[in-house]
Parts: C-alpha cells; sequence; structure tokens
C-alpha cells in the first residue's frame, strides 16, 4: 500500500514538473530580426512563422524583415530583438567592438557571394585563371574581402587583374565591359543567368569555396544573456526554426513552399521564385546527410583570419568561443 501511495505521489510530482515546464514556455514573446527582406532566401523563416513550428512549442514570434537600418546585431543589444540573423563578418565586427553575441546555427553552408562570367570565356578551374580578366568588385564589401583573399591565396597581384567598380547596376557586365561580375548566386545570379540565357548566352559561376577560400554567411544569432538566463527558450527557437529550414528545403515541400515565399515577394515572376529557391537549396544543404544549421567552425575561424589580414578588426576575438551548436 505504501509503495503505491509513493508511486501515485511521485507521478503527480512529475506532472506538475512538467506542467510548471510547459507554463513556463507558453505564449512566450519574442522577436526575430532578419537580415534582409522576404524572399526565398529566408524560406525556412517564412515557413516557420506561416506554419506555426513556433506556436507548437509555446513560442509566438514575431518574424520581421530586415533592412541596413534594422540591424539585427544593434537590435539585441538594444534588447528589440531576442534572436536574429547576420552574416560572420557582421557578427565578428560586434565582437571586436565588444558586443555579447553568440552564433546558435548556421543557415548558408556555402557563401550566396559568388561570381557570374560568361562561358564563351575559358572555364576557371584555377585561381590563376583569374589572371587577365577583368574583375567586378563592390569596395568596402564583402565581395572585395573575399576577393582580396583569393588574390593572397593564389599570389595575384592588382596587375595580373583589371579591376572594376561595382554599384547597383548590371550594365558593365551585360554590355560585356567587365567579364566576372558579383552576385549572389541565390537571387540576383539567377536573375542574370535567366537573362543572357534569353540571349542565347551561357554562364558559370565562380564559387571561392570550391578553392578553399570560406567566409561564412548568414547565420542565426542571440545575446550572451539570453543563451546564459533561458537556454531552454534558446533551445526550442532554434530546434523549432532548424525543423522548419529541413521542411521548407525538402523539394517534395517546394511548391507549398513558393505559395509561401509568393506571399510575402509578389514581384518577382514564378519561374524566377522556383530557381531561387532551388539555388538556396543548394547553399542550405549542400549536401544530404548534412543538418541544416551546422555550424562550421573552421570556416568561422579563417573568416576571422581574412578579416584580421584585411584589417577590418583590431584583434582577434576568438570566434570559435562563440559558436554554441543547440542540437
Amino acid at each position: 500500500m505504501k509503495k503505491k501511495l509513493f508511486l501515485l505521489l511521485a507521478f503527480f510530482m512529475g506532472m506538475v514538473c512538467v506542467t510548471v515546464a510547459n507554463a513556463q514556455t507558453q505564449n512566450i514573446q519574442l522577436n526575430y530580426r532578419l537580415k534582409w527582406l522576404f524572399n526565398t532566401s529566408v524560406a525556412g523563416d517564412i515557413w516557420a512563422d506561416v506554419n506555426g513550428y513556433f506556436s507548437a512549442s509555446g513560442l509566438s514570434v514575431t518574424v520581421k524583415e530586415g533592412s541596413p537600418e534594422k540591424n539585427a546585431i544593434n537590435e539585441l543589444e538594444l534588447g528589440y530583438a531576442d534572436f536574429g540573423v547576420a552574416s560572420a563578418d557582421q557578427v565578428i565586427r560586434a565582437l571586436d567592438k565588444g558586443a555579447d553575441i553568440v552564433v546558435i546555427a548556421q543557415l548558408f553552408q556555402i557563401n550566396p557571394m559568388q561570381w557570374i562570367y560568361r562561358t564563351d570565356q575559358p572555364e576557371i578551374k584555377t585561381l590563376a585563371d583569374l589572371k587577365g580578366r577583368s574583375i567586378g568588385i563592390t569596395f568596402g564589401g564583402n565581395d572585395e574581402t573575399i576577393m582580396n583573399a583569393i588574390f593572397e591565396k593564389a599570389g595575384i597581384t592588382k596587375s595580373d587583374v583589371r579591376i572594376s567598380g561595382v554599384r547597383f547596376d548590371f550594365t558593365p557586365f551585360l554590355r560585356k565591359k567587365v567579364d566576372v561580375w558579383p552576385v549572389y548566386r541565390n537571387s540576383q545570379g539567377v536573375i542574370l543567368q535567366n537573362k543572357l540565357a534569353h540571349e542565347k548566352e551561357q554562364v558559370y559561376f565562380f564559387n571561392p569555396s570550391d578553392f578553399g577560400v570560406n567566409f561564412v554567411a548568414n547565420s542565426v544569432v542571440t545575446s550572451g544573456g539570453l543563451i546564459k538566463n533561458r537556454p531552454d527558450i534558446v533551445s526550442l527557437f532554434t530546434k523549432s526554426l532548424l525543423s522548419a529550414w529541413e521542411d521548407a528545403m525538402n523539394p517534395l515541400n517546394e511548391k507549398t513552399v513558393l505559395r509561401a515565399v509568393k506571399a510575402f515577394d509578389k514581384g518577382t515572376d514564378d519561374d524566377i521564385l522556383q530557381q531561387q529557391l532551388e539555388a538556396t537549396r543548394n547553399l542550405i544543404k549542400p549536401a544530404k546527410a548534412l543538418k541544416i544549421g551546422t555550424i562550421d567552425e573552421g570556416a568561422w575561424k579563417q573568416t576571422e583570419q581574412i578579416m584580421l589580414k584585411e584589417q577590418l578588426i583590431k584583434n582577434p576575438v576568438h570566434i570559435e568561443g562563440r559558436l554554441r551548436q543547440i542540437n
């Protein structure tokens, strides 16, 4: 009889603990600031929002578009956001200035910043093949930093190539005044590839990671304070988000994912959206067995070293200490 009473009491106490734990994570209000606008590059974020992945975990998450004025890291520091998306250079610059930022997931395994060039030119099979080319660079942009790292790796000097400044106008590339043009592979790259295809021209893409230059792109970040004080919330949010990304990147869900994205990105043609989603999938999940959100510590360390060499940060930030893989 005593044993039965003890088991009944233990069961009751266990249910109380579960109820309290659930109550602590029910309707938690959170703000999630993206790096840029709603489009196929954030298909997983949109999918999580519209399909209730957060609410199923007891979280009420407001997903907000980003912009140059709405910076995720700034909002984390000011307390306006609880989670955000930032590129590795933004994270490392912030850490160099003393910010308390932690990376909890890496969305892009391959940086979408690449270069497009026509197939009537020799294919770039080695870095030495860049010599003699006219290369577009956005001065002060990530593409300049990446290309400088490529030049250093290949032993290429600026006199070996012709550098052209890039603005928001594709005209110099379309008129063949610049041979190799920087694009985001899953957005501008798709648009330019289609535009040239209509002119019966085919293209290649130069991907720095194919040549051992890894510069990390968009990742999910939060504050060190939230990791310390509410690790349960960080875990729930991250697992919900990455589960949504896995489903959104599943080709079997492509049609419904495209409809969800189209609701936010009405100005882009359906064919372009489909191609952009496919390109995004290849950057987010380049291998079937790779789990979305996997943090590539080696790539982060390389990114930090590139920024140090380019004097974009004053001192090492020891980025490996700011990476927290949430399983």
